[in-house]
């Protein structure tokens, strides 16, 4: 089956356990469909760049599934009419990675791993010398 992340954003008046409990019910409705959620997780309440409906926070929450098409697209339909879903953004992926999002990961492991050797800069001086 192909293998899919969602991300949704859900309004900052629910609570974190009602916020939890969407999660719960769209992974209900995924399995009812013969799909199955691999993995999720619960990022919190986060500023958003804009208002989106006058709120400028929300909850997010990621998804992990394997499922068929149409048990995505019935979820999907369920997120977008459901009143306390603001936005949903669904990915068709290669495979999944292994460990926690990059969003769950610590600041200091993200910029290790990923950023390697930078070399060389040389003298960076030269560019704020303002000789006239």
């Amino acid at each position: 089956m192909p293998l899919y992340e969602h991300v949704f954003i859900a309004r900052q008046d629910l609570s974190n356990a009602q916020a939890e409990g969407l999660v719960e019910h769209f992974s209900t409705v995924l399995s009812d469909n013969g799909g199955k959620v691999v993995d999720s997780e619960y990022w919190g309440v986060k500023t958003m760049a804009y208002k989106i409906n006058k709120n400028r926070k929300g909850h997010y929450a990621y998804l992990r599934t394997d499922a068929p098409a149409p048990a995505v697209q019935e979820m999907e339909r369920l997120m977008r009419l459901h009143e306390d879903v603001m936005r949903v953004l669904t990915v068709k992926v290669d495979a999944h990675n292994e460990g926690p999002s990059v969003q769950m990961q610590k600041r200091d492991d993200r910029d290790r791993g990923d950023r390697g050797d930078r070399g060389d800069r040389g003298d960076r001086g030269d560019r704020f010398d303002r000789r006239r």
